[in-house]
């Protein structure tokens, strides 16, 4: 048997048994799993509690993982499907639950991010040294968020560290393609507040990110834009980042914090109208708190992210894509009663875009004001939640969105949740205003689902199995009656979910596995095909085991074929890739760790014709006190 398919067996096996038989875990022999999360509500709720699937990635995992990069962190994961274009720093787009790659919402430090004219977030260009945590919550969340939030929200909190004193960190690393990385950070904190100061640098020489070549006959590998005998080379990518954290608490009552991330790049890639570009993302943010009472908080929160691509063909300027999101947040929490919170806030949003481009330049504005409410219930055994938003857009009018969830704990760990939650994403900018592809009468598409989750867990360990049901209608495609982009379609998609964590000892084990069954429900052509570019199955492993100053891990990721383009012809295989890492701290506060990705040099594909790495390595030197 080949070894891709054996392997991503092996993997789906594995990952069903450790999400579905953790209940044999010892409860001494393990700590609680039981972390924070606030982009479920808007408010703190522990894992344990939260009415969502909700998943958390610390720096411990980030450290541990060995990942070169975000959408490499996060592939394989239960409801998380990936398309990668070509290796590191190449367009990553993310699926959640089958949904469209920009029916997610991205955070950063709780301000939206993502290009206003293409309706994506650039992950790739999101380094993993600047991140804290993650937070993903699956599932509907406009109720509370508003736009892009059918397919669930994830969040990125930049690093910060919260120990009092001075404290710093170092990190080098060199690996496969002449990758090269380094960063540091420093703090200082007091008993009031604190600063930081975060750099990283990342640079690699890159692969050959396609292998398709333009035939005007067949249009194969027509994505790529290449004319034969050209583009033969790597395709490198350099990314320089800067993260500034600082807060402030002069009493109990008031505090302020305020953030910013910037990095730039510049992306090597093969096409023959551009074939590089210069890069920036950027976010400032900041918040004020007041806490009156132990019953009563009120958050005012304000940002800004900019997404700027400068795209060229050898030297020569080809576009310019610059966007930018400002917002503003008033929210108040209250504790009405014991285990009763009630939420109310307001939120008002700007997006505008600008387009240097010779041939179909364009600007765009708008903004959105809305109110939402939210009551969460703890009545024992049993919880409750529910919240309702009204969103007005100045360029396509109003949108009210609600959801509710319910929870019963029973039996000793048992705990059974149900949910349904509508949403709704708003069209974007090259949707409805670019020059010739455009349509300015676009509507939102909009979306209903309904989940089912049972869970059990203990001191140390939790596993879950979710069930979800989600209908989306309007869906925008190209009208070929109308030659522009319409509401014209429209998908089911029906999911199942494992997901599992046990800590035995020296052992950590995390298990995920997903099934998933997405297709097009729009009458005509291609009415019951699957939608394109997502499995059907998925599966990820991560076993990892401490050996004094030692410890080592694997981690496992598989995926089933899918098919590339609507109409189902374009077949692109299923595959499963195999990581090593081996740590040794061979003195306080330093690691060397040595990572060994792709271990059977697996070729395969996540988007047709574009190339992925085969194997490679990465040696990296930690310096980290404490």
């Amino acid at each position: 048997m080949h070894h891709g398919k054996l392997l991503f067996r092996l993997t789906t096996l594995a990952a069903a048994l450790a999400a579905c038989s953790l209940a044999n875990a010892q409860d001494g022999d393990a700590k609680r799993l039981d972390g924070i999360i606030v982009t479920a509500t808007r408010t703190p709720v522990t894992v344990d509690a939260a009415l969502a699937a909700v998943e958390v990635i610390d720096r411990e995992q980030i450290d541990a993982s060995g990942a070169q990069s975000l959408p490499e962190l996060l592939r394989g994961r239960a409801g998380i499907t990936l398309v990668n274009q070509g290796g590191a720093g190449k367009l990553s787009t993310l699926s959640l639950r089958g949904t469209e790659s920009d029916h997610t919402l991205y955070l950063i430090d709780g301000v939206r991010i993502g290009s206003t004219t293409s309706g994506f977030a650039a992950l790739q260009d999101i380094p993993l040294d600047q991140i804290e945590r993650i937070e993903i919550v699956r599932g509907p969340r406009s109720s509370l968020y508003g736009a892009d939030a059918i397919g669930g929200v994830v969040q990125i909190f930049t690093r910060r560290d919260t120990r009092p004193g001075t404290h710093g960190h170092l990190r080098l690393a060199v690996g496969s393609h002449g990758r090269r990385e380094a960063s540091a950070g420093v703090s200082l904190r007091g008993v009031r507040g604190g600063i930081g100061v975060e750099l990283a640098h990342q640079s690699t020489d890159g692969i050959n990110a396609c292998r398709g070549t333009y035939d005007p006959l067949t249009w194969a590998g027509a994505g790529c834009f290449i004319v034969p005998g050209t583009h033969l080379d790597r395709d490198g990518y350099r990314n320089n980042s800067v993260t500034l954290n600082a807060d402030f608490a002069p009493n109990d009552q008031w505090r302020f914090d305020a953030r910013a991330f910037r990095a730039t790049g510049h992306n090597d890639y093969d096409g023959d109208f551009s074939d590089n570009a210069d890069l920036r993302q950027q976010v400032i943010g900041g918040h004020l708190r007041f806490t009156p009472a132990a019953s009563v908080q009120i958050a005012l929160g304000v940002g800004r992210s900019t997404d700027d691509s400068r795209n060229y063909l050898g030297n020569a300027f080809q576009n310019r894509f610059l966007t930018h999101r400002s917002s503003a947040n008033l929210q108040g929490d209250f504790t009405v009663a014991k285990g009763q919170v009630l939420t109310a806030g307001l939120d008002w949003l700007r997006d505008t875009a600008s387009v240097s481009d010779p041939w179909s330049p364009f600007a765009a504005r708008r903004h959105n004001r809305a109110g939402y409410l939210q009551y969460q219930g703890d009545f024992g055994i049993q919880d409750f939640q529910a919240s309702l938003r009204h969103d007005r857009d100045s360029q396509f009018g109003g949108a009210t969105t609600g959801s509710i969830a319910w929870g019963i704990d029973f039996a000793a760990g048992w705990r059974f949740t149900a949910s349904y939650g509508t949403a709704f994403k708003a069209p974007s900018f090259n949707e409805l205003y670019y020059p010739g592809f455009s349509n300015p009468l676009l509507l939102p598409e909009r979306s209903r689902s309904s989940e089912l989750s049972l869970t059990r867990s203990g001191a140390g360990w939790r596993a879950q199995a979710n069930a979800y049901d989600t209908r989306v209608r309007g869906l925008i495609a190209w009208d070929s009656t109308l030659f522009k982009p319409n509401n014209v379609d429209s998908a089911r998609i029906r999911g199942l979910e494992l997901t599992g964590e046990v800590l035995l000892g020296p052992w950590t084990v995390r298990g995920q596995v997903g099934w998933l069954n997405a297709r097009n429900s729009s009458a005509g052509f291609a009415h019951g095909l699957r939608l394109a570019r997502r499995p059907n199955h998925s599966a990820r492993l991560d076993l990892d085991r401490a050996l004094g100053d030692w410890s080592v891990g694997v981690s496992a990721v598989g995926e089933g074929a899918r098919w590339d383009d609507v109409a189902n012809t374009l077949r692109v295989g299923g595959y499963g890739t195999l990581d090593a890492r081996v740590v040794w701290r061979f003195a306080p506060g330093w690691t060397l760790q040595g990572n060994l990705n792709n271990a059977f040099d697996k070729r395969y594909e996540t988007s047709a014709w574009y190339n992925q790495p085969g194997r490679e390595f990465l040696l990296s030197l930690r310096w980290q006190p404490g």
